[in-house]
């Protein structure tokens, strides 16, 4: 659980290469080209209200992230749906209340905004990120996601 050692915050630009580490600690790949476009969006975009929030230890250190975006529509218009996109704890800090800590700020983020509806893909097999979602009151959608391999 969490012992009150970190806090949630509104990410930064200052905040990519932490990011970029965790990920890469939990993927055991490196993606700073993803991350960049994420970042562009977090600091430049002007269709995109961000929903990006990283955990960081006393010291600053930042082990925790979950990124997001609220869409904004055509003509300036707010939906009020938002997705979730990309979430990463340090390896060294899960199972520590971290993760479930950055979805209730999350969601209590976007609650705020006047969201009313959060989507996010996971891999049908992966039966650890299901608990996850599922334990933050994640349900299956209606819709399907399809692909065609080519």
């Amino acid at each position: 659980m969490n012992d009150g050692s970190f806090k949630v915050r509104l990410m930064k630009a200052d905040d990519f290469d932490a990011v970029v580490a965790i990920d890469e600690k939990v993927l055991k790949a490196r993606r700073p080209e993803y991350y960049e476009m994420k970042f562009e969006r977090l600091v430049r975009s002007r269709d995109y209200v961000p929903a990006s929030l990283v955990a960081e230890k006393a010291d600053g250190t930042v082990v925790g992230f979950v990124m997001g975006e609220i869409y904004m529509g055509e003509y300036g218009i707010f939906q009020e749906q938002a997705t979730l996109d990309t979430l990463g704890i340090d390896p060294d800090y899960q199972h520590k209340g971290i993760g479930k800590q950055l979805m209730d700020e999350f969601v209590g983020h976007l609650k705020k905004l006047g969201v009313q509806k959060i989507y996010t893909l996971v891999t049908w097999n992966d039966s650890k990120m299901i608990h996850f979602f599922g334990s933050n009151q994640f349900t299956p959608s209606r819709t399907i996601n399809l692909e065609r391999v080519l």
